[in-house]
């Protein structure tokens, strides 16, 4: 579904019953303009940079590869801030530019996920469920 369609929707339905408004909620998935978290590059183009070098708070356990984040420009320029919020405290962190992820990044991820055959697809059970548990913010 369009995303701007998908935010239409939610705001009419509020609208419509204001005395329900305080249940409406919108939930941005991975492979999403808006979504803001860790991503896998994997086989992508190779990630435009906001920093030539990793950004590491605290030192984890080593020999782990850095991690890539999509996040707010505020919050890569106060990374100490904002690091426990993304649970990267510990991870050196690259964070990519919101062009790259959103022109390069977006259309590839989506592609994927609609032909069924990247990493993330869903593997739905019988009744419906999500066998990963849906811990991932992924829509149901």
């Amino acid at each position: 579904m369009d995303l701007n369609l998908l935010l239409l929707s939610v705001l009419l339905a509020g609208a419509a019953e204001p005395s329900k408004a305080a249940d409406v909620g919108v939930s941005v998935a991975l492979g999403e303009p808006g979504f803001y978290g860790r991503i896998d590059v994997g086989d992508y183009p190779r990630p435009q940079l906001l920093y030539a070098q990793p950004r590491l708070i605290r030192r984890g356990p080593s020999g782990r590869p850095p991690v890539y984040m999509h996040v707010p420009p505020g919050h890569a320029r106060n990374w100490r801030r904002h690091c426990a919020a993304y649970d990267a405290c510990d991870e050196r962190v690259y964070f990519v530019r919101d062009w790259w992820y959103n022109e390069q990044y977006v259309p590839r991820y989506q592609e994927r996920h609609r032909r069924g055959d990247g990493p993330d697809r869903r593997r739905d059970d019988p009744r419906g469920n999500d066998r990963r548990g849906n811990d991932r913010g992924e829509r149901r």
